[in-house]
């Protein structure tokens, strides 16, 4: 996968980013060549090798014909509650969130919904869930080129039904 500068790609558990530039950098005295991604949501910056684009998750934002494949994740209540140890939970979530996968965080984001409206959530609970909901709300704002706002208002409706 090939990014030019300017491109937006995802970077797993941590959001969408902007291809800022192409690094030359000495590891251990070898020359690699570099992408420099700026993550939108915080600004901190993140340097991917070309060579391992791939094996590190980093991605093309989804397109927005499969937003709604996101949204169909969202929408599904066929799916039992996971009854595990919130410990067993949170591992299995984490995971989910750090494959990058759009439909995997979409997974984690309606279930922790479906717990919130059961009970009240824990700290790390809401941690998780804040942190499902802000990646699967910028992807989706860049991939339908709107502002976070709007996507937010449609996730909501959605839960609400």
């Amino acid at each position: 996968m090939k990014f030019q500068i300017g491109d937006k790609a995802v970077v797993p558990a941590l959001g969408v980013g902007i291809v800022k530039d192409v690094t030359e950098m000495a590891i251990e005295g070898d020359p690699s060549t570099f992408y420099e991604i700026k993550i939108l949501d915080n600004g901190a910056t993140y340097f991917v090798p070309v060579d391992n684009t791939g094996g590190n998750g980093i991605r093309e934002v989804i397109p927005e014909d499969a937003v709604e494949r996101v949204y169909e994740v969202l929408r599904d209540r066929s799916k039992k509650p996971d009854k595990q140890t919130w410990n067993r939970r949170y591992r299995e979530y984490m995971n989910k969130i750090k494959t990058g996968d759009p439909l995997e965080v979409a997974a984690v984001l309606r279930d922790l919904a479906r717990l919130r409206s059961e009970k009240t959530l824990s700290f790390g609970e809401r941690k998780m869930f804040d942190q499902a909901h802000s990646l699967i709300v910028q992807e989706i704002a860049v991939s339908k080129d709107v502002d976070e706002q709007v996507v937010k208002d449609e996730i909501e409706k959605i839960f609400e039904s």
